[in-house]
């Protein structure tokens, strides 16, 4: 599922001790992603940021939907023939996506390829779909489609025209990824920015956290009031204000409700601070789609802090969990 880039990082150049400030870019993943971390020594730390572009480039040739000889796509091609051994990281995410999916009341679903297929291609046409490729695609984004064989990890697809879309998990999954790779070469302080998923372990040296502003719903330059101040946490931001296709005088959503096989209408931002990035990303596209009663429990039942922006008739409603005020500064 698409990223809006509704979070902006505002943080401080300084560094502290014999320690300098790396920031690296590239493009990954259909995004922009960025590393930030505090190091010692110049050669050093554009070797750790080597490794972790290449960390990137290997899961994205697992879990990318647009390349066809991704990991996942070749599942797809090979459906109804016979198992698929899978790597570790597919795996790994699998487990973390089915029990999402039943956390989240099916709102959250990695099952859903068919209808990301379908809806990618009608925005692209700008052509709304008829409501019998809807049903038929809706029918293919079943979990009983996909046999997972765990005493030899091996996937079998079993209806052609039956994928799987991680694009709601796997940039959130894979910033926790290079923070942990960043753990290992001893780089304690360091953010990484996958696109709006972003993972960050210790603040900046001197600093008490990164400091984060997040747009407000529909805007890509005013920032909402307060700004975070976060460590040791990932959050992630989902919205439906720019990425549509208007039928019948309704948006809907490139965010799509797996229950209905149609995009969200109501226009919402949803933020959530979580302790890992997937968690992070997972939840901010279901609480995108429960209701906001709903998507204070789950949220809450993570362990995670959430505020839903809400437009209605022009006007903007904030719903936050108890817990997200604290990160406020």
């Amino acid at each position: 599922m698409c990223r809006l880039l509704l979070i902006v990082l505002l943080i401080s150049s300084s560094a502290s001790g014999q320690t300098s400030r790396f920031q690296f870019t590239e493009n990954k993943m259909g995004s922009t992603f960025q590393i930030i971390f505090y190091h010692a020594d110049s050669a050093e730390a554009s070797q750790v940021a080597k490794e972790s572009f290449d960390l990137i480039d290997s899961l994205n040739i697992t879990f990318s939907d647009y390349d066809t000889n991704s990991e996942i796509s070749q599942l797809a091609v090979h459906a109804g023939k016979h198992p698929q051994k899978i790597s570790q990281a597919l795996f790994d995410v699998m487990l973390l996506s089915v029990e999402a999916n039943q956390k989240s009341q099916k709102t959250f679903s990695v099952f859903a390829g068919a209808l990301t297929n379908l809806w990618r291609n009608a925005r692209r046409e700008n052509k709304f779909p008829d409501k019998n490729l809807v049903r038929k695609a809706r029918h293919l984004s079943s979990k009983k489609y996909f046999k997972f064989f765990a005493h030899d990890s091996s996937v079998l697809v079993l209806a052609k025209g039956a994928s799987m879309d991680f694009g709601g998990i796997v940039k959130g999954y894979t910033a926790q990824k290079v923070i942990d790779h960043l753990h290992t070469k001893n780089i304690h302080h360091a953010l990484v920015d996958a696109g709006g998923d972003i993972v960050m372990s210790k603040p900046p040296p001197g600093k008490e956290g990164w400091s984060v502003a997040v747009n407000l719903p529909g805007d890509d330059v005013e920032l909402a009031e307060h700004r975070l101040l976060l460590s040791n946490k990932a959050i992630a931001t989902s919205g439906n204000m720019y990425q549509f296709i208007q039928h019948d005088g309704k948006k809907y959503s490139h965010i799509i409700n797996p229950k209905t096989g149609y995009g969200i209408t109501v226009q919402r931002q949803v933020t959530v601070i979580a302790n890992d990035g997937a968690t992070a990303d997972w939840l901010a596209t279901a609480c995108s789609i429960l209701p906001i009663s709903k998507a204070l429990k789950l949220a809450e039942s993570e362990n995670a802090s959430l505020l839903i922006l809400e437009i209605s008739g022009g006007v903007i409603s904030a719903h936050r969990s108890a817990t997200f005020n604290r990160y406020f500064f």
